[in-house]
Order: C-alpha cells, then sequence, then structure tokens
C-alpha cells in the first residue's frame, strides 16, 4: 500500500486573460516584461486563432487573488484591452531554496523543491549552465547533463 499523499494547503491565485488580435509582437513582449516587474506570478503568450480567422494572442497571467483587481488595470493599460477574464485557481507550491554542486566545468545553483520535509526536485539553474558552458566552450547541453548528474549525486547524499 502506498503512503497518503501529503496535505498542503494550496493558495488562492487568479489568471487573467485578455485576446489581442491588434498588437504588435513587441509590445506583448513589454507588457510581459512589466507585468513580472509588477509582481505577476507568472506571464505566458499562447498563439490562438480570433474570429473571422485573424491570428491572434492570448496574453494570459497569474497572481495572488487580491491582487487581481490591480493586475487587471495595468493589463488594460498595457495592452488597450477592451476587457479581460478572470479564473480562480487553487496552487500548490513547492518549498523551494539553492544548494550549489560542483561539476567539471564549475560551480552550478541547483533549485531544490521539498513538499512535507521530501526532496522532490533538484533542477540545475539554467543562468548558471549557460554561462559555464560559454566559458567553457562546451555546449549548453554538455553543461547541463553534467549539473543533472552532479544535482543527482548531491540528492542521493540527502537520504
Amino acid at each position: 500500500m502506498s503512503p497518503d499523499p501529503p496535505t498542503p494547503t494550496p493558495t488562492a491565485v487568479t489568471e487573467i486573460v485578455v485576446n489581442q488580435d491588434d498588437v504588435t509582437g513587441e509590445l506583448i513582449g513589454d507588457a510581459q516584461r512589466e507585468l513580472l516587474a509588477a509582481g505577476a506570478l507568472d506571464v505566458w503568450a499562447t498563439a490562438i486563432q480570433m474570429k473571422k480567422g485573424r491570428p491572434g494572442v492570448m496574453l494570459s497571467l497569474l497572481c495572488e487573488a487580491d491582487r487581481r483587481d490591480a493586475f487587471t488595470m495595468l493589463l488594460i493599460e498595457l495592452t488597450g484591452s477592451f476587457g479581460v477574464r478572470f479564473r480562480e485557481w487553487g496552487r500548490l507550491v513547492l518549498d523551494r531554496r539553492h544548494v550549489t554542486v560542483e561539476t567539471s566545468y564549475g560551480k552550478v545553483r541547483v533549485k531544490v523543491g521539498q513538499l512535507d520535509g521530501k526532496i522532490i526536485v533538484a533542477q540545475p539553474e539554467n543562468e548558471d549552465v549557460k554561462h559555464l558552458a560559454q566559458e567553457a566552450g562546451a555546449t549548453t547541453r554538455e553543461v547541463m547533463d553534467a549539473a543533472r548528474a552532479a544535482a543527482y549525486t548531491w540528492r542521493e547524499t540527502q537520504g
């Protein structure tokens, strides 16, 4: 019999969405950066097909539920949209911390995600990997493989 699953308390988040068919890709990119800088938890753009066959972009963001109104206004200001849609979500977030592992290319930070004290994931930081690859004249894939192996070894020593 498998153990009972953990019972963490999910946090409430709001997804805010606009569909756009009259803005440039640059404006969408600028809006994404500004929304993240303002504290959005995540922002993403999805290519969609709109009415009359027009290509468009669905711009979506996640924010804390109590910040919905502020992000709604910011999204409208940034995109010129005439309206937005909301959806409430529950969200589970792993406890996070960083550890540093040593590879043949140098040191790499690893983001560690835990749930109820159990390590669920250990993922090397991509920016560290890219930096080391550039310094070593290696491919990002080669350095990432080494970083994942070091992260796996570290994780195995944690019990």
